[in-house]
């Protein structure tokens, strides 16, 4: 029971350890950020102890790939992805810290509301220039 609550503490910590990735290279956008974690992904997928040689588990190769191109390029399906995975992280630090991450690389949409009228009736009641006597 030992080995198996040691290997349960690991993948724990190796999960971690790709979310940190993530984190990181949200915050730098570094290639070599990037390629850390496709290593670490790499490593996750190759501990399915159900693959055979056929067909390799690669969720988290594909879920790595898709989040850095999400992360690197914005877009509304990117961000529908980054807001999936920000909802799968359990610790509310990194969730916090990684949402932060993500929103100041994000573009702000300006928002589609009504102009705000500025006239406050300032000037009523003053005739204009134009009808002023010279």
């Amino acid at each position: 029971m030992s080995s198996n609550a040691s290997g349960d503490e690991w993948h724990a910590k190796t999960l971690r350890a790709w979310q940190l990735a993530i984190l990181r290279f949200a915050v730098t956008l570094d290639h070599a950020d990037r390629l850390v974690v496709l290593a670490i992904a790499a490593e996750m997928d190759g501990l399915d102890p159900l693959r055979d040689r056929r067909s390799a588990f690669g969720f988290f190769r594909r879920i790595s790939a898709d989040l850095c191109t999400a992360i690197l390029e914005p877009n509304e399906r990117s961000s529908t992805l980054l807001g999936e995975y920000l909802a799968r992280i359990n610790d509310k630090r990194l969730k916090r810290v990684f949402a932060a991450a993500i929103e100041a690389d994000q573009p702000k949409l300006p928002s589609v509301s009504k102009p705000i009228k500025r006239d406050n009736g300032l000037w009523r009641g003053l005739s204009s220039r134009d009808n002023q006597a010279h």
